[in-house]
């Protein structure tokens, strides 16, 4: 695929904890196993917040999803990086050198200031990784890739329906999925994702990621109609092609996460006259 067909990526990120880092972090001298420091910090987290989420400074991608999306928005391909090992170094590596590859295109997510892009940018730093062109902070405030207004180089649909903050996005990506008749969570969420990492289902990770990301690339397009980049009937020609492309991944490469998307896909209805 090269470079001028790529306008957009859209991609959703899934990460563990890294217990060594929390152990050293936050109980030097304590002398705690990682699993050990893990287990007490979200048993923190649980009492101080009744979840236990842990933030992103402290996590690792183990999963990243990432479609391509050409400038009229049709879906050109998915995939997941570096199946299947999912070595979180790799993949930090290969997101941030394909999103040059392709020419910088224009960053999709859910949430993705708030959390996927923070994993991905503090990996690079962990490991070394050189990006002048995301953080360009010698540009104008506005032409700064990381600029939270710059929509140019990510539209983060949590801002688009939030207003940048002023409101609340309650439900989140599972309730716009779901308003315009796709999956949403069906099962698995992120809070299940360390405890199946540790199970030794990352390759389930990585499927749940990609329906993440599908989820995203359907509202994304609904957005489009909302903003006037898209009409009703474009978008929804756009959504038969993805419902095929699917088809095509389900049976000739038995995607286990397509036939599952697919089982739970629902057509969005216009309402009656």
């Amino acid at each position: 695929m090269s470079q001028s067909q790529v306008a957009y990526l859209v991609f959703d990120v899934e990460a563990i904890a890294d217990g060594g880092l929390i152990s050293r972090v936050r109980y030097q001298g304590e002398g705690l196993s990682p699993g050990e420091a893990l287990a007490k910090y979200q048993e923190e987290q649980i009492e101080a917040t009744g979840s236990n989420f842990i933030p992103a400074t402290f996590m690792l991608p183990i999963s990243v999803a990432v479609a391509k999306l050409s400038a009229d928005y049709r879906l050109q391909d998915l995939t997941v990086l570096d199946a299947p090992e999912y070595r979180p170094h790799v993949i930090t590596g290969k997101f941030w050198q394909g999103w040059r590859h392709y020419g910088q295109p224009t960053f999709v997510t859910f949430n993705g200031r708030g959390y996927d892009l923070p994993v991905l940018e503090l990996a690079a730093y962990r490991y070394g990784i050189a990006l002048p062109e995301w953080f360009n902070v010698d540009a104008r405030s506005f032409d700064q890739s990381r600029n939270r207004y710059n929509t140019n180089a990510h539209i983060d649909l949590m801002d688009t329906f939030t207003n940048f903050g002023a409101a609340r996005m309650t439900g989140g990506l599972n309730l716009l999925a779901n308003l315009i008749g796709k999956p949403g969570k069906t099962g698995i969420d992120g809070s299940k994702v360390q405890e199946m990492y540790d199970a030794g289902q990352a390759d389930e990770i990585n499927d749940y990621c990609r329906c993440d990301v599908l989820d995203t690339y359907f509202v994304f397009l609904r957005s489009r109609v909302l903003t006037g980049h898209l009409s009703l009937e474009q978008e929804q020609d756009i959504v038969t092609e993805a419902y095929r492309y699917l088809e095509r991944e389900a049976g000739e490469n038995e995607s286990k996460a397509y036939q599952h998307y697919l089982e739970h896909w629902g057509d969005w209805e216009p309402p009656e006259e």
